[in-house]
């Protein structure tokens, strides 16, 4: 086994009990971070960045640098998968993640198929080893991937959309095309993460990022089923100890107990989804990650941590939560909001254990 000097995220995926609650951000390598703006600037774009090894392991480090965060996250984009089966990732600026050739005929789809992550994927896995040997056993490295519903989104409609027409025309009008994409991106999320797991990563998460767009039976048919599948695929044990995964549905806090069914190891919770509430539902048969409202870092900074205490109230002082925000870091979020967040998290939460007499 690789030791590490910080395991306290990898005892609370696994709700071992730890001395205080972990924390890491989604997007907390990202460009609030002046360094990041820099890196990415000297790359010419975001695409020459994520594909870049080096350069992607100098900024899943920076955060590293500035705050004292319990894991890192691989600096990669969800869409890489899609772009490796050909269909020409761009980024228009101002406009987010495109494609040049979106899913949009039956002879496209049927020609889909699952990269070779080794291959067509080989910068984000040297990305990881890299990422790994600069760590050196500070902290654990969190690898990702897009769930296969949500790659399905991108890769049907072409960009990010207010409400995914084409996608859903597509659900109810051909739900076989849908299904027969799915079949793909599900064997793809699984190689992929899979490879991340061979290449070094100690945790994974599958960010369903549009998974809530959908009503509850579609939900389970077109976007659990299939992470579930992928779950199911993934390798559970490396290094001499289990690689947790987190399975995080932005807008599913109404499947909770469905999610928590899924074989993943914790379930990632949005800001709308009340904690207290998660916890009942689903007993401890899993870890719980969140769930800040990512605009609260805007607040003053007493408000902020208010508000980080009554989050933490939530979830108690019981083994098994990981903070995190609902979302990502957004981009105009001060330096000096996540320095109090995480130190607010700290002590806060040692203070819990100390007063439940647990940790």
């Amino acid at each position: 086994m690789s030791e590490l000097a910080n395991d306290t995220l990898l005892r609370a995926l696994a709700r071992e009990p730890t001395p205080y609650t972990p924390i890491w951000l989604m997007r907390q390598a990202g460009r609030y971070l002046p360094e990041y703006n820099a890196t990415r600037a000297r790359a010419g774009s975001f695409l020459a960045l994520a594909k870049s090894p080096a350069l992607a392991t100098e900024v899943t480090l920076q955060p590293l640098e500035r705050f004292g965060l319990d894991a890192a996250i691989l600096f990669s984009d969800i869409l890489t998968v899609p772009d490796a089966m050909g269909l020409g990732l761009y980024f228009a600026e101002g406009e987010g993640p495109r494609f040049e050739r979106p899913l949009r005929d039956e002879a496209a789809i049927r020609r889909l198929a699952a990269p070779d992550p080794h291959a067509e994927l080989r910068y984000v896995t040297d990305a990881v080893r890299e990422i790994r040997r600069a760590l050196a056993g500070r902290v654990p490295l969190i690898g990702f991937s897009g769930s296969p519903y949500t790659l399905a989104c991108y890769m049907v409609e072409g960009s990010g959309s207010a409400d995914f027409a084409a996608l859903k025309t597509m659900l109810y009008a051909r739900p076989d095309l849908l299904h027969a994409i799915l079949e793909v991106n599900a064997r793809a999320v699984a190689d992929y993460l899979n490879a991340q797991i061979e290449a070094g990563a100690q945790a994974v998460m599958l960010f369903d990022t549009w998974g809530g767009n959908l009503g509850a039976a579609a939900y389970e048919e077109f976007s659990l089923a299939y992470s579930r599948r992928v779950l199911g695929q993934l390798v559970k044990r490396s290094e001499g100890r289990r690689v947790p995964s987190i399975l995080f549905t932005k807008g599913g806090g109404q499947w909770l107990e469905a999610m928590a069914a899924s074989g993943a190891d914790a379930i990632g919770l949005d800001w709308t989804t009340d904690p207290a509430r998660a916890r009942r539902l689903v007993g401890a048969r899993v870890a719980l990650q969140g769930n800040l409202d990512p605009c609260a870092m805007l607040a003053p900074p007493e408000m902020l941590r208010r508000e980080t205490r009554r989050v933490l109230d939530a979830f108690g002082a019981a083994p098994g939560h990981v903070f995190n925000l609902g979302h990502g870091v957004l981009q105009h979020t001060p330096l000096d909001a996540v320095a109090a967040l995480v130190d607010e998290v700290r002590a806060y939460s040692t203070k819990l254990r100390r007063l439940a007499g647990t940790g």
